[in-house]
């Protein structure tokens, strides 16, 4: 008779009873994509329909944001690595059904692309400066006829990006507050409304102000209903997902969870930009430095949270 030892692996070091080993470092990576994919998405749809023009802060200034915000991601990204030398073994390989896979090819698209459509806007963006070699001044004008065409191949990548750093939580099923379908639209509504704000702050003229307030607002009410859709569906889950979801309604990240991305977040913002549309004037910067400060705090509690929940067996 041959006999068979089963040794169980709840005392594996750092991952049972709970996950301890993603930080703030992935929740900025998270954020900062969301944020990028957001300014991504309105400057290539502004571009596309030949409103560019109209909205220079969004195809112009807001851009700048974008590859620094996408450079920082992926320097959290590398710092949070534990091997960090073998990080190109990503690009040997597609994978469709891995979220990571599809993440780090957008990533390798986009971030390029980022460069360059702020390149085509050098001459615009700085004026007084002059471009070294004229190789440069001709590069600069190809890259300036052709932003339509850059714009049609972002526009997909950014989506792809915003909900990707949803999906990327949703896929452990192991974590029953990440393993939730709604992740992805949630995190991609987030980046666009992150996006939206960056553009409010930069944004010089009325027409802008005005339309990138309604978006914002739109975006927000619509992220209160997928949280919402969250909550309920946890709610009508099983023991697990509601043991789960206690960490977020009257467990540790309860105060923080409704504090900073419900009140601060998302409510407050909503409520200026209401009263900015009937009349009353409010200053830009506050209700969108909240939002972004929600949008970051609501990746930082979905990743700490996320990492304590467990399936009881």
């Amino acid at each position: 008779m041959q006999e068979e030892i089963f040794i169980s692996g709840r005392e594996i070091p750092k991952i049972d009873p709970y996950l301890e080993i993603w930080h703030f470092p992935i929740a900025l990576y998270l954020f900062l994509g969301g944020l990028a994919a957001g300014i991504l998405f309105f400057a290539a749809l502004f571009t596309a329909l030949d409103k560019d023009k109209q909205v220079p802060a969004v195809v112009k200034y807001a851009m700048i944001i974008v590859p620094v915000a996408l450079s920082i991601g992926l320097m959290a990204l590398f710092y949070d690595l534990t091997h960090k030398l073998y990080f190109w073994q990503l690009y040997t390989t597609i994978r469709l059904e891995s979220p990571m896979s599809w993440g780090a090819w957008v990533l390798l698209i986009i971030t390029p692309l980022s460069f360059l459509w702020v390149f085509s806007y050098f001459s615009e963006i700085f004026p007084k400066w002059k471009l070294p070699f004229p190789f440069l001044e001709k590069f600069e004008t190809y890259l300036a006829k052709n932003r339509k065409n850059m714009a049609f191949m972002i526009l997909p990548l950014s989506i792809i990006l915003g909900i990707y750093t949803g999906i990327l939580l949703s896929a452990f099923n192991a974590r029953p507050l990440w393993n939730n379908s709604i992740l992805g639209p949630l995190f991609l509504t987030s980046g666009l409304s992150t996006g939206a704000a960056a553009i409010l702050l930069l944004s010089k003229t009325h027409f802008e102000k005005s339309l990138f307030t309604k978006i914002d607002l739109g975006l927000i009410i619509i992220e209160l209903a997928l949280i919402v859709h969250m909550i309920m569906g946890m709610y009508a889950g099983s023991a697990v997902q509601l043991e789960a979801l206690d960490i977020l309604i009257g467990g540790e990240y309860t105060v923080l969870f409704f504090g900073f991305v419900i009140i601060l977040g998302l409510l407050i913002p909503a409520f200026l930009e209401t009263i900015e549309i009937f009349g009353y004037k409010v200053p830009v910067i506050i209700p969108s430095m909240l939002v972004l400060l929600g949008g970051l705090m609501f990746r930082v509690i979905m990743v700490e949270a996320g990492q304590i929940t467990r399936y009881l067996y």
